[in-house]
């Protein structure tokens, strides 16, 4: 399997070192006959040019089925750039301000209050200022995820059931309004369900549910046949599945189940796509918003997508790393080092909760892949990817 306009390449021909890529792979190959992975497919694009796409393992250890370059996986929250770009799309049309606030399109988030705890109390201050459109895209809404930490606000998170499937994106949306935030808006940057809410502002102002926008917008032009928010029955074989017990805890684990088209099309998590599909999209990011002849987003969109839109503003350190910002949908490198990973200025990336992750490096004409369903060690595997990636670049 090759992917359109992006021929196979020896890796030496695009500055990449053969031997160096083979440690990679028996790296991988070894942790997955340690037990410790079930399977993956990692690919490496490098100056329009595909130098390596491998698939390892095992697509499903239930079945035994073997590991195949167009396995689907669940990439959740790598949705979110896929929301972020739509939402720009819209920008591009003039239909929002990056200032606007939400509260002009999605009129329940007119009122937000804050908790605030003291001595043990909980009490509710109005928010001082709006909600914006930058604040959804930056994650400075306010907003919080029930599963990272135990504070009040993700109580009452659970107490709603935020994350049920069974409702529809408006419910969600207004469900969350009703609900007070973390922080004040635009003052702290909180990992967030703000993707989810930005997903139902482009289901608002484009009239459409956010998967039909998606396929019309975004997949139909960049042939992501395989993405979308649920696995279709022909493709049932394709889907690639966790072990049922973590390797290391023993835990039972649990992934978000794609086989039957969802109520809630979920902007912040709920795609499934593969690693060819997913290349697409960043080799349209990497090309500054065009793919080939296709052409989603202009040069100076991308470049503000990519660019740090936090400044001062902190954030939880084990998602956004030493030297790193956050743009209007990507983290974004901002220091050569600081951060204990390697990289480039201007790089941006993303990841999923299950172990997908990629990211993008503008200097180094690259980007990555890796596509794996192991939700406990993908924060090792996103380093290690992205280290052995890196220390193979020969020039």
């Amino acid at each position: 399997m090759s992917i359109a306009s992006l021929p196979l390449a020896p890796p030496e021909e695009v500055g990449l070192s053969t031997s160096r890529l083979k440690r990679l792979t028996t790296i991988l190959q070894k942790d997955i006959e340690r037990g410790l992975l079930p399977g993956a497919v990692a690919l490496i694009a490098r100056r329009g040019r595909l130098p390596y796409f491998e698939c390892l393992g095992q697509r499903d250890p239930a079945s035994r089925s073997p590991m195949q370059r167009d396995a689907i996986f669940r990439i959740y929250s790598m949705t979110k750039p896929i929301v972020s770009v739509a939402a720009m799309l819209l920008w591009e049309e003039g239909q929002f301000l990056l200032g606007d606030p939400i509260a002009k399109y999605l009129p329940e988030f007119a009122a937000p209050q804050v908790a605030v705890e003291r001595d043990g109390t909980v009490t509710l201050v109005s928010a001082k200022q709006p909600i914006t459109v930058q604040d959804l895209l930056r994650h400075t809404s306010g907003l919080a995820y029930e599963h990272r930490g135990d504070g009040p606000v993700q109580r009452r998170y659970l107490d709603a059931k935020i994350s049920r499937r069974n409702q529809t994106a408006a419910e969600h949306a207004a469900t969350l309004a009703g609900l007070p935030l973390m922080h004040q808006p635009g003052t702290h940057w909180e990992y967030s369900r703000s993707t989810d809410v930005l997903g139902r502002l482009v289901e608002v102002l484009s009239g459409q549910s956010l998967g039909a926008f998606f396929a019309e917008r975004i997949f139909e032009p960049l042939r992501m046949d395989d993405t979308g928010f649920h696995v279709p029955e022909r493709n049932h074989g394709r889907l690639a599945e966790a072990f049922a017990r973590d390797p290391e805890s023993g835990a039972e684990v649990q992934l978000l189940a794609v086989r039957e088209k969802p109520n809630f099309e979920s902007g912040g998590g709920g795609l499934v796509s593969t690693a060819a599909d997913y290349a697409r999209f960043l080799e349209m990011m990497l090309g500054q918003g065009a793919r080939g002849n296709t052409r989603l987003l202009g040069r100076k969109t991308v470049e503000l997508m990519t660019a740090d839109h936090l400044g001062p503003i902190s954030g939880a350190p084990d998602l956004l790393m030493p030297g790193y910002g956050f743009g209007l949908g990507f983290a974004v490198r901002r220091d050569a080092g600081i951060a204990p990973i390697a990289g480039s200025i201007g790089q941006y990336h993303w990841s999923g909760i299950a172990g997908t992750n990629f990211w993008v490096d503008p200097a180094e004409q690259l980007f990555a892949i890796l596509m794996i369903q192991a939700p406990n060690q993908r924060e090792y595997y996103r380093v290690l990817f992205r280290d052995l990636v890196y220390a193979a670049i020969a020039d």
